[in-house]
C-alpha cells in the first residue's frame, strides 16, 4: 500500500492533540487541509481512524493501534534528522534522557554539569518518569537513552543495557526513632510502620520481592511518589523507609539499619535501543558515565 508519509504526519498530530484545529496550527495548514488529509488516509486504509462529534474528537480502536506504530516511526525519523544535523565537534545538538527524579537528583546531576561544561552547545533535555515508565518512553523513541534501576522487568530483548553504578538499598530511620540498634531480620522490621515508594516502581517491587522471598508480606503505612518526601516523613518519625544508599549522603539525622542477612546489591544502568543509531551527544554522555 502506497501512502504518502505526510498523511501519517497529519494523523500523528491530530491523534496527539485530539484536535483538528490544534493540528492545523502545529502543521501550519488550514483546518480544511487537515480534515481532507485524514479523510484521504482513512480512504486509503479503508478504516475510520477518528470518531468525530461537535464536542470532541477521539481515536477509534484502529486509530489507537495505528498511533502505536506511527509515533515511534516519526520519532525515529526525527532522531535521524537530528543526528545528521549534529557536527562531530558537538557544537550543537540535543541529548534527551529519561530518568526518575531520584536518579536525576542523586546520580545524574553532577554528570549533567560535567557534560554541559564539555559541550555547552548541546541542549540537555530530561523527562522524569519512574524507571518502569522510562522504558516505554524509549520504546516510543521519545528519548535517546534512559538511566534506570536494574533489574527492570520492562526492558525488552531489543534493548542494550550497560551498568554504570552498583548501589545498596538500605532501611533507614531517624536518630530519634525508637528501634534497636542491633541487626534486624525482615520479620522484625515488618513490625514497624514502613514508608515506601508507590507501586509500579522498581524500588517498591524489589522490596516486595525481598519480603516474599522470606515468606513475609508487608502493608506499607505510606506510599509516596518521591524519595525526598519519603525521607522527610522518616525524619519526623512516622516509621522506617527503604531507599538507595546514594540518597543518604550527608544526612546526619538518619541512621542506616543493619540487617542480619545482607540485602543483594542492585545497579543503575544506561539503556539504549539496540538497532537505533546513537547520536554523538548520546555516545559522549554514556562515555562520561562509564568513566566514573
Amino acid at each position: 500500500m502506497n501512502v504518502n508519509l505526510e498523511l501519517y504526519r497529519v494523523f500523528y498530530y491530530v491523534a496527539k492533540h485530539l484536535s483538528f484545529s490544534v493540528a492545523s496550527q502545529v502543521l501550519y495548514l488550514s483546518q480544511s487541509a487537515v480534515s481532507q488529509s485524514i479523510k484521504q488516509l482513512e480512504t486509503k486504509l479503508n478504516t475510520p481512524l477518528f470518531n468525530r462529534s461537535t464536542k470532541q474528537v477521539t481515536l477509534t480502536p484502529q486509530g489507537i493501534k495505528l498511533m502505536e506504530y506511527i509515533e515511534p516511526a516519526l520519532n525515529l525519523i526525527a532522531g535521524g534528522e537530528a543526528y545528521l544535523k549534529e557536527t562531530m565537534t558537538l557544537d550543537r545538538g540535543q541529548l534527551h534522557i529519561g530518568a526518575s527524579d531520584t536518579i536525576c537528583k542523586y546520580y545524574l546531576l553532577d554528570y549533567f554539569k560535567k557534560f554541559h561544561h564539555l559541550y555547552p552547545g548541546v541542549e540537555i533535555r530530561v523527562t522524569n518518569r519512574t524507571s518502569l515508565q522510562c522504558v516505554a518512553l524509549l520504546k516510543k523513541g521519545l528519548v535517546d537513552l534512559i538511566v534506570t534501576n536494574l533489574p527492570n522487568p520492562s526492558i525488552s530483548d531489543d534493548m542494550q543495557v550497560m551498568p554504570v553504578l552498583d548501589f545498596q538499598d538500605v532501611f533507614i530511620a531517624s536518630n530519634k526513632y525508637n528501634i534497636a540498634s542491633e541487626s534486624h531480620t525482615l520479620q522484625s522490621l515488618s513490625k514497624h510502620p514502613i514508608l515506601m515508594l508507590a507501586k509500579q516502581t522498581t524500588t517498591s517491587n524489589y522490596l516486595y520481592q525481598l519480603f516474599e522471598s522470606e515468606g513475609l508480606s508487608i502493608k506499607p503505612s505510606v506510599e509516596l511518589g518521591s524519595i525526598d518526601l519519603l525521607i522527610d516523613l522518616t525524619g519526623i518519625d512516622l516509621g522506617i523507609s527503604f531507599v538507595p544508599d546514594f540518597c543518604m549522603k550527608n544526612r546526619p539525622n538518619f541512621r542506616i539499619l543493619k540487617t542480619c542477612k545482607p540485602i543483594p546489591r542492585r545497579q543503575l544502568g544506561v539503556v539504549i535501543p539496540e538497532k537505533r543509531p546513537l547520536s554523538e551527544a548520546s555516545k559522549k554522555f554514556i562515555a562520561l558515565l562509564s568513566k566514573f
